[in-house]
This record gives C-alpha cells, structure tokens and sequence, in this order.
C-alpha cells in the first residue's frame, strides 16, 4: 500500500504539561483510502489530525517526522499543502452572516495561487455541485444564522468538496447530521476512494467507523491498534479502550458496536 501520509515518532507536549498530548505514535494511512480515527474522549484524535496539517497554534511543541506523498511536512510550503489537504475542524464556528453559497467558495480559494482570481464558470460549477451532493444547493442564499445545525455541518462538508485535494481531513464530519446524511457522507467518502482520494476522519459514531478500509485506535496519547475491523486483535482493542462499555458483534457481513448498560 503507498501511503498517502506516514508519520513516526509524532510527539505533542502543551507547556505546562506533564503528559504529552501525543506521545511517539507512528502509523501510515494508505493512499485512495479511507481511515477512520476511534478513541474515548481526550484521547488525542484531534491533536492527531492537527499535528499532520500543521494546524497546531503555538507554542505546541511538536517532535517527529511527518510525510506527505512521502516528502516532509515541512518541505510542504502551506499553500501547497492546502491545495493537497482539505480541513474541516471540529465544530467550526463563525462566518454567520455569510450566505451558504459563500461559504462553500472559500473552497475554491486553495486552487487560486498566490493572487485569488475572481470565481470563475469552473469555479462556479465546482462550488454547485459539491452543494447539490451535499444537498445545500436550495440554501445557497441562506445565511447560515438562520440554519439547523446538521445544514451548517452539511454547508461545511460541501467546502470541503469545493477544494477537490487529494486527502480530505475531517474532525467529526457526522456532527448534527441526521441518519440520512451520515449514510450519504459515507457513499461521498467512497465515490472520492474511488476516484483516488484520500479520506482521514475523527469520529465518534462507532459504527460508521468500522466500516473503514483502515481504523487508528487512539487512547492516553498513543496508537494502541491499528487495522481492519475484520481483525480480532482490533476489536479487542477497541472493546478495552471504551472499558468494555461496547461490545462488537458481526451482522450481515459487518461489525457494529452495541453499549453494554451499566447496572
């Protein structure tokens, strides 16, 4: 498998700290794939996903070697790496006046070089249909003030669509989304697998995760398990993390995970 992303050794230590947020985790996440990242709360998912886009504010000491494409992360100038990599962080906050249609542009900015250009019929066309598979192209008028939380979260996604980079990193993408829109994310996530690219996700729904061609278990700062849900080792895993609150279980030819009720 050619990895899309490799990274060794990846430390993160906040000041005034005495457990790293990240502490020596390597893993690779194979290229035209998808990835999903599990873990309790606090975790380091997201410290994780920030680390290899250099999205981390300062002062966070970071130590180890992060690969893009197999070049060094910091051999990546930041604009090239935002034509690359495409971000949607946890609960993005602000632009509330902003109507939908503007707000999905801002995806297109990457693509633009050094001096944005104003959109053009290209840009345009690209922009409606990441708002039409998103299924936001009615609100494109609408400011995002007056929407739902799942339509903001579906506006956000199609933003991401607008960038067409070949690795998308997504920190809880399903967050406020319905059923519905969470299984049409999935077949999103696979039509973009299948057209090459690369999709690196943060989520908490258990049982959309497991259905990834690739799964990083996170817990106290490390990868415990990496792998296949099809693999017993990671189930395991994943059943002790969670302090076997869940239990994973095979139906019709896939894994869900099932609460176990304290009593």
């Amino acid at each position: 498998m050619t990895p899309a992303l490799e990274f060794r050794d990846l430390t993160v230590q906040w000041p005034d700290t005495d457990t790293p947020s990240l502490d020596g985790v390597s893993a690779m996440a194979p290229r035209g794939q998808w990835t999903a990242i599990i873990g309790p709360n606090g975790a380091g998912k997201s410290t994780l996903l920030r680390a290899v886009a250099r999205l981390l504010p300062d002062p966070a000491p970071t130590q180890g070697q992060v690969r893009w494409d197999a070049r060094r992360l910091t051999d990546w100038s930041r604009a090239a790496l935002a034509q690359h990599v495409a971000w949607l962080g946890q609960g993005e906050q602000g632009g509330d006046e902003w109507q939908a249609i503007d707000v999905v542009r801002l995806g297109r900015l990457p693509q633009q070089g050094w001096w944005p250009k104003s959109a053009d019929a290209e840009d345009e066309a690209i922009v409606e249909a990441a708002m039409r598979q998103t299924d936001t192209w009615p609100l494109r008028h609408t400011p995002l003030r007056s929407m739902s939380g799942g339509e903001r979260q579906r506006v956000r996604l199609a933003r991401v669509l607008a960038v067409q980079a070949q690795v998308l990193l997504m920190d809880e993408p399903l967050a406020n989304l319905d059923p519905p829109h969470q299984a049409d994310w999935l077949g999103w996530v696979r039509d973009l697998n299948r057209g090459g690219q690369t999709v690196i996700s943060v989520l908490h729904e258990l049982n959309v995760a497991l259905r990834a061609d690739h799964i990083w278990l996170v817990h106290h700062g490390d990868i415990v398990a990496q792998g296949h849900a099809d693999q017993p080792e990671l189930r395991a895993a994943i059943e002790r993390a969670f302090d076997r609150r869940v239990t994973l279980h095979a139906l019709h030819d896939q894994w869900v995970a099932l609460p176990e009720v304290s009593r």
